[in-house]
């Protein structure tokens, strides 16, 4: 959690807050996309993200949030979508609610060594569409990955001369 998150929640304890937040939909030279283990979302599956922080844009916020938990660097790519809804709200185990709007960038490490942090994320796969869709998640990640998969057909199709 955030110093400025952490701040508001000493003031409003568990009350519901909207965030935004970003999700980098990471994917590799196969079409396989990157998921991480989330301890924080109770120990389900989701694409790697976090809260956009004071001052921080979402594109830079997405960079960095894939470099703290998966020790991966990334390239924005492109936008796939903005999402919320009642599918977006969370308690987390402590008591705290939230109801995230979250942006989604499609993404391709560009360095670094995929590692866990350990602390949000206890592990992390690349897998298939399929791969993903059975893995066990918070119903939001079932309503986004689909788009994500057809984001990255799309650019694919899009560099293939014709």
């Amino acid at each position: 959690m955030s110093d400025f998150l952490a701040r508001l929640r000493k003031q409003i304890g568990n009350e519901l807050l909207i965030l935004p937040t970003v999700t980098a939909s990471v994917f590799d030279d196969q079409g396989r996309m990157l998921m991480a283990l989330h301890r924080d979302f109770g120990d389900l599956w989701a694409v790697p993200g976090g809260t956009v922080e004071p001052d921080e844009s979402p594109a830079a916020a997405v960079v960095r949030e894939a470099e703290e938990e998966m020790g991966v660097l990334i390239g924005v790519r492109g936008l796939i979508g903005a999402y919320g809804g009642p599918l977006f709200r969370t308690t987390y185990p402590n008591g705290d609610q939230i109801c995230f709007v979250t942006t989604i960038y499609g993404c391709e490490v560009e360095g670094g060594t995929l590692r866990p942090d350990g602390v949000e994320v206890a592990d992390a796969r690349w897998v298939t569409e399929t791969e993903a869709l059975a893995l066990r998640m918070p119903a939001w990640s079932r309503q986004v990955i689909p788009d994500c998969y057809a984001w990255w057909r799309a650019s694919r199709a899009a560099l293939t001369p014709e």
